[in-house]
């Protein structure tokens, strides 16, 4: 089987990470990254992530393929100059927009992490749980909580269930890893009992959202 094919089910051979075009202000995010990076590397599992060469973006792709590990880079053309696309990594897919680019990250990852970031990061993030609310995929999503950065969020959702926002058919099942050496563990349980047909949005499903 190439690194290219279908992920058996319960397998994640790829991951794809999302965070921040910035470093933020606490060392920690950026060790984080580089952590993880490092993990994913010398487990077998690819990174795909947003293509860019800085901030966190930078540095979880650097720490990947420091230890050895496959990139795959998915940026649309708008930003290929303004995120200094990553000259490096093995595969750099150049889409027409953000919403290709989403899909292609998507079709390419058994499972998501949502390292700290920004705006972005949390706009991706959350379609993804919104995906998984819908019933489109079963693919696992799991939060980097370094240092609690996303802990506001996690306290938001807890508030939107209690008020019955999120109601009981509608929850999802949100990983939530304090250290990095958790994340990877927690998918794999997650991915365990998925079948392959759980973890597939198909083009004309993509379209409809």
């Amino acid at each position: 089987m190439t690194s290219d094919s279908p992920a058996r089910a319960g397998k994640i051979r790829k991951i794809c990470v999302y965070c921040g075009s910035g470093s933020g202000n606490d060392p920690a995010f950026v060790q984080a990254a580089r952590d993880f990076g490092a993990i994913m590397a010398q487990h077998g599992i690819g990174l795909v992530y947003g293509g860019g060469n800085v901030g966190m973006m930078g540095e979880i792709a650097h720490a990947v393929l420091n230890h050895g590990g496959e990139v795959i880079g998915i940026i649309p053309d708008f930003l290929v100059k303004r995120e200094h696309a990553n000259p490096q990594i093995e595969k750099l897919i150049v889409t027409r927009d953000m919403h290709e680019r989403k899909q292609k990250m998507f079709e390419h990852a058994d499972a998501f992490v949502a390292l700290p970031g920004g705006i972005g990061t949390l706009e991706e993030l959350v379609e993804q749980l919104t995906w998984v609310q819908l019933g489109r995929h079963k693919k696992p999503v799991a939060l980097a909580n370094i240092n609690g950065f996303w802990q506001p969020l996690c306290a938001l959702i807890d508030h939107m269930k209690r008020l019955r926002f999120i109601r009981d058919d509608l929850d999802f099942n949100l990983l939530v890893a304090n250290r990095t050496t958790d994340i990877l563990p927690m998918l794999q349980v997650a991915a365990a009992p998925i079948d392959e047909a759980d973890k597939t949005l198909t083009g004309a499903q993509a379209h409809q959202l």
